[in-house]
């Protein structure tokens, strides 16, 4: 319970410095999205069937929709497909040793 906090702490820090920090920044014209690199990053390395990451992609992309200006939910979809989608890879198709 406590990894998953910290993991939620992880992801809206790194919402604050992306909306926030790196936004002033023109790297040719593109902003890397950190939350969703984070997101695919903690779903290759951690267990397969576990209902807090599941928790953990719609926190972070409410979150994502909160300091946005697109509507509700728009974030929320994306980062739960990316984290069906991932999970769906990794069950599949690779064998990684797991990290956490």
């Amino acid at each position: 319970m406590l990894r998953e906090i910290i993991i939620i702490l992880i992801f809206y820090f790194l919402i604050l410095l992306q909306s926030s920090f790196l936004i002033h920044f023109n790297f040719f014209n593109f902003l890397p999205n950190l939350v969703l690199i984070f997101l695919v990053f903690l779903n290759f390395f951690r267990k397969t069937n576990d209902f807090p990451d599941l928790i953990i992609a719609f926190t972070a992309g409410f979150l994502l929709d909160i300091f946005s200006n697109r509507f509700i939910g728009f974030y929320v979809l994306i980062c739960l497909a990316i984290y069906y989608f991932i999970k769906l890879l990794v069950k599949k198709y690779i064998y990684l040793e797991r990290a956490f």
